[in-house]
């Protein structure tokens, strides 16, 4: 070993594990919760000498103003004097505010029970009679009625009254109502943690009709867990089963769909084939192949064939079921017509007024959107078009005549990637630009359509927060994020990096960490985070925070570059959010791991640019396809990559979710399958590779990682493998799996050795205290 890495910098990378510096920074993600259609209030945070405070505030869009919604003082006293108990005005733990119409008083729940504060008064009481939907309930758009799933059978029960109404009878076990599949990724670790689904449902625009489906799972094939190390007093392991089908099985889970009818107490089922289920329900939010007009007459249902080089767009009579099919899609390559509008309630579709609709293809080899005739049909125009992308229909205000989109590529000497709002007129005239900062922009629309809420930031742009109007002119600056304490604990603002993908011409976009501190005089060592499906990017484009808070967009970077290594992250060719051609180079070839050629080919042009870049020491880590990838990069570019860490890796699309590999590799051909899987290149291993898995991964069965092992173990291979049990899919942000990453790095990567040596079982990271705001 060449040195000893310090205590000092475990501690600072330790530090900067998201878990704690998510906590040194204010004002991040801002909310509107509109109550009017001029008026909305959100959570201001504090920086208080100890810990986060907080503060509720009240914006009027029309007349621009912005102060506190209530006197927090005052309503601190009323509730410690109601509660029994101390309150303090700056960290009132009122959860979600539901203001009356007049603005006279509001609602909240705060320790489980319901309060109504009179703000003429200020006086606070508890409201007994109050029902608030449960996890596992979806209430209706007029907050009358809820949704639920009982017995296989799906219900609806009155806000108002209690009352509770059957909707279905003839649900049955693995052939239900309103269900997720079970194939879902998530399923066992649910199961094990208790959680509630709400039901399967899209309510209809007017609150009277529920569309639904009655799920069909009973041929599809079973897969196991055994937890080893069960929960409780009980040491004989557990069998957990649930149905997963896998490339090629012939039965997948399959979703027939029909209208519940709320006034009448009637089905309507829709004449149409059951659209797949696989791996989430097609009524899922955000991955929705099905949907209502704004008039709650028709609803729109978009089948993709199972290898997805076909689609067709129907609509349905929401009275009779009658179905009439308009469009059809075809293509040689996966269609990715981003019908999944991750982060949004609907897909980049719209049924409009005039029983026309608005359609998203790729067909001129870009993503971008038609306006199509509602009898025939066939595109009137192209709404947008040319060398860029339309990323999401945000909305559309049929009476002004104006579509709202976000796309990227547009502006010249920008990241493509950036999403910027834009509107345009549904003949395709007057695009125009509504969000000038070169950044990524995050946008909540008022629900007039006069307003809207950006928040727009970068890697190195910590997030702004503004009120707009909806032609996009400044109303007002509502929060510039605070990141001192962020600073002061040693963060780095990733540096924005462009190389030239393998055909030398191509742009790609990516980030790269330095060393802390940096000493450009001296080499370093490279660690390439990477995830290697085609179906997200992996480079964080907004300012690298998760708000769930159960994903590192850097990878860990942070840490790493405390650590002394260089940190890349980079989206090659055969991944979305560009030209189809640019994203086809993945087509059938899943083995080309999200541009795993064109990371190799990065990291030696950056090598050719900075002398401080190590590219005899280059390493590799990845979680699920991540997993797959780094690997493949170390069996196929051995003299590139000399460690990997893999966790969880999907190592052979044949043992995964059909619907996964088969819209990306194609239906199962045993050829066309052979080269994809990671176990045939096991006699090339010539660095370190460690193989990580959880016990009870019901998304990339730990199957895999086996099969991997015992592909290297025939090649004699030396490796290092690491089970940990109780573990699901994510596991990434654990303070054990970083730790055990780290050292693997430091020692085979860096030449160097960890602060503890056999201390380790002595001292965690995991016994760090948290850092506080």
């Amino acid at each position: 070993m060449e040195n000893v890495v310090t205590w000092e910098q475990y501690e600072r990378a330790q530090r900067l594990h998201p878990a704690n510096y998510y906590d040194a920074i204010f004002n991040a993600f801002i909310r509107p919760n509109w109550i009017s259609g001029n008026q909305f209030w959100y959570i201001r945070e504090l920086r208080l000498e100890k810990g986060t405070g907080r503060q509720y505030v009240i914006v009027d869009a029309e007349q621009n103003t912005s102060q506190p919604a209530f006197d927090h003082e005052r309503l601190a006293v009323c509730l410690s004097g109601n509660a029994g108990k101390t309150y303090s005005a700056e960290t009132l733990p009122l959860g979600e505010l539901m203001f009356t119409e007049s603005g006279s008083a509001f609602q909240f729940e705060m320790d489980g029970t319901v309060w109504k504060c009179d703000l003429q008064e200020y006086s606070c009481k508890p409201i007994d009679h109050f029902k608030k939907p449960t996890m596992d309930e979806l209430p209706s758009p007029d907050g009358k009625w809820v949704a639920f799933i009982y017995d296989h059978n799906l219900y609806v029960r009155s806000l108002e009254t209690g009352r509770r109404i059957r909707l279905t009878y003839d649900g049955k076990a693995y052939y239900d109502y309103g269900t997720q599949p079970e194939c879902r990724l998530s399923t066992v670790a649910e199961r094990l943690n208790g959680s509630k689904l709400p039901p399967v449902v899209i309510w209809s625009p007017d609150s009277k009709m529920l569309l639904t489906h009655r799920l069909d799972q009973r041929k599809v094939r079973e897969m196991h867990l055994i937890q080893s190390v069960p929960k409780g007093e009980g040491v004989r392991p557990v069998l957990h089963a649930y149905r997963y089908p896998l490339v090629g099985d012939e039965h997948v889970p399959l979703a027939e769909l029909v209208i519940c009818n709320l006034e009448t107490r009637t089905i309507v089922r829709i004449e149409s084939e059951p659209l797949q289920a696989c791996p989430v329900s097609p009524l899922t939010p955000g991955m929705q192949m099905a949907g209502w007009s704004s008039d709650s007459k028709q609803i729109y249902i978009t089948r993709m064939s199972r290898d997805a080089r076909s689609v067709d767009f129907s609509v349905a009579d929401a009275c009779t079921g009658e179905v009439c099919t308009l469009l059809r899609e075809q293509s040689d390559t996966f269609l990715n017509q981003d019908l999944h509008n991750l982060g949004a309630s609907n897909p980049n579709i719209r049924l409009l007024a005039d029983g026309s609709f608005i359609w998203h293809s790729e067909r001129d080899g870009w993503s971008h959107l038609y306006h199509c005739d509602g009898k025939t049909g066939a595109i009137r125009n192209p709404i947008t078009s040319g060398p860029w992308t339309v990323r999401r229909l945000m909305a559309v205000d049929e009476q002004q005549g104006w579509v709202y989109i976000t796309g990227g590529g547009l502006e010249e000497g920008r990241d493509p990637y950036y999403q910027h709002l834009y509107r345009v007129r549904l003949d395709g005239t007057g695009l125009s630009l509504l969000t000038p900062e070169d950044a990524e922009h995050d946008i909540v629309f008022s629900p007039t359509m006069k307003y809207f809420v950006d928040t727009f930031s970068r890697v190195d742009l910590p997030p702004v927060t503004v009120l707009r109007s909806v032609d996009g002119s400044l109303i007002r600056e509502l929060e510039y994020a605070d990141v001192e304490m962020l600073l002061e604990m040693g963060y780095q603002f990733p540096e924005r990096i462009t190389v030239k993908a393998r055909d030398g011409v191509t742009d790609l976009y990516g980030v790269m960490l330095r060393p802390f501190p940096f000493d450009s005089s001296r080499k370093y060592p490279v660690v390439d985070y990477i995830y290697g499906g085609p179906q997200i990017i992996n480079t964080p484009k907004a300012f690298a925070l998760d708000p769930g808070r159960n994903h590192d967009p850097l990878g860990g970077g942070q840490s790493l570059a405390q650590l002394g290594f260089i940190v890349l992250i980079l989206d090659g060719m055969g991944t979305p959010y560009r030209s189809k051609a640019f994203h086809d180079v993945s087509d059938r070839k899943l083995e080309e791991a999200g541009g795993l050629l064109d990371h190799v080919t990065a990291v030696r042009q950056l090598a050719e640019r900075h002398q401080y870049v190590d590219v005899d020491r280059v390493g590799i880590w990845g979680s699920s396809g991540g997993g797959y990838a780094s690997t493949r990069a170390i069996l196929s570019f051995p003299d590139c990559y000399k460690v990997a860490v893999s966790a969880c890796g999907n190592h052979d699309q044949r043992l995964y979710i059909a619907a996964w590999a088969e819209r990306y590799q194609g239906l199962y051909d045993p050829v066309l399958y052979r080269d994809q899987d990671n176990a045939r290149l096991a006699a090339n291993l010539k660095g370190k590779l460690l193989l990580v898995s959880g016990d009870m991964d019901d998304n990339v069965h730990p199957s895999q990682t086996i099969r991997m092992a015992d592909a290297l173990v025939k090649a004699d291979k030396d490796f290092d493998m690491l089970i940990l049990p109780n573990r699901h899919h994510g596991f990434s942000m654990e303070p054990y799996f970083i730790r055990r990453k780290w050292d693997y790095f430091i020692r085979h990567l860096m030449r160097a050795e960890p602060p503890w040596g056999n201390q380790i079982a002595n001292k965690k990271a995991s016994d760090k205290e948290p850092i506080e705001k």
